[in-house]
């Protein structure tokens, strides 16, 4: 079988350009899916992650920049009052030392996310508006483009995991079609919530062939709710500001080998050296194929800034920035 990258990263991307061009495809909504991959917690990181966000509360959100917030950062915009008042006043105890609350304070001031004045030796903040309930649903979507039995056996705890947590609202496989009758996904020893998608590449296209069970955030699970709903908003802000493209934040695009090539209607990294869609994990400094850009690929053509590869980076941002 084969597809982009022929390799789980390049089908990663593909699902994720998929996604945010077609999510949700089961049903109809006006939801706006914000699209990101590698995102979970310390026990469990997704491929994709597809959180569904109120088109009206999401342009609320850019009020508060591109970047996400950390858990700091939200227990204080969050909680930062409409007056001017103390800090240690408007603020709940976050069960932690004030003096990182305090830390928290200046960095979320220097963002620009509040306002703050000093009052003799006290630091007073106020809101520069309330933030908004942006996130509607958390989706997890784990890629597997060649489902066979023992992916699928090393698969299905992870799933189980995801069902019995219910810290995503749905869980799905994707996995790559094979024009079967019944897809072998479906002959697999999964949890019968997880829903499957049937990726076809020339779209790209994707076939419900199990619909998911919609599972209950708020609900006491292994992990107690009030728990789940900090975290869920902890990795939507994550997804919001990272996004599924900065991918190459992570691999070496400065190599004068590494390009861009559009498979499915996604840009897939594509190692000219090799003659191949690399993954992030080789396409490092430590690969024995890495060159260096030429100093004068930056001066012929090129701004100022930078080659080709922060051409490439410039690139991959707007079309995050556009998408958010």
């Amino acid at each position: 079988m084969t597809y982009p990258g022929d390799a789980e990263f390049g089908f990663e991307l593909v699902t994720c350009r998929w996604a945010e061009r077609a999510w949700p495809p089961d049903r109809e909504t006006d939801a706006v899916p914000v699209v990101a991959r590698q995102l979970g917690t310390q026990r469990r990181r997704w491929d994709t992650v597809v959180v569904e966000a109120d088109p009206d509360a999401l342009d609320a959100r850019a009020q508060f920049g591109e970047r996400a917030l950390d858990s700091d950062l939200l227990h204080i915009v969050r909680n930062a009052p409409a007056e001017w008042a103390w800090y240690r006043d408007a603020l709940p105890d976050p069960g932690y030392p004030w003096r990182y609350v305090r830390a928290a304070v200046h960095r979320a001031d220097a963002r620009g996310i509040v306002e703050t004045r000093r009052r003799g030796n006290r630091i007073e903040i106020r809101r520069i508006a309330p933030y908004p309930d942006w996130v509607r649903r958390i989706v997890a979507v784990e890629n597997k483009p060649d489902l066979d039995a023992s992916a699928a056996r090393a698969l299905a705890d992870q799933l189980d995991h995801d069902v019995h947590t219910a810290l995503a609202d749905e869980v799905w496989v994707a996995t790559a079609a094979t024009g079967a009758t019944v897809e072998p996904a479906l002959l697999e020893d999964l949890p019968v919530e997880a829903g499957v998608l049937a990726l076809d590449f020339a779209g790209p296209e994707a076939t419900v062939a199990w619909h998911p069970a919609t599972l209950d955030p708020t609900s006491d699970t292994s992990m107690p709710a009030d728990e789940k709903a900090d975290k869920r908003l902890e990795i939507a802000e994550r997804a919001y500001g990272s996004g599924w493209r900065s991918y190459v934040e992570t691999m070496r695009s400065d190599c004068r080998w590494f390009e861009l090539r559009d498979r499915a209607d996604a840009f897939v990294p594509w190692c000219v050296a090799k003659s191949c869609h690399q993954t992030a994990a080789a396409c490092s400094g430590s690969c024995p194929e890495f060159q260096p850009e030429p100093p004068a690929w930056r001066t012929r053509g090129w701004p100022i800034e930078g080659g080709p590869g922060k051409g490439i980076e410039r690139l991959l941002a707007d079309r995050r920035r556009r998408r958010r």
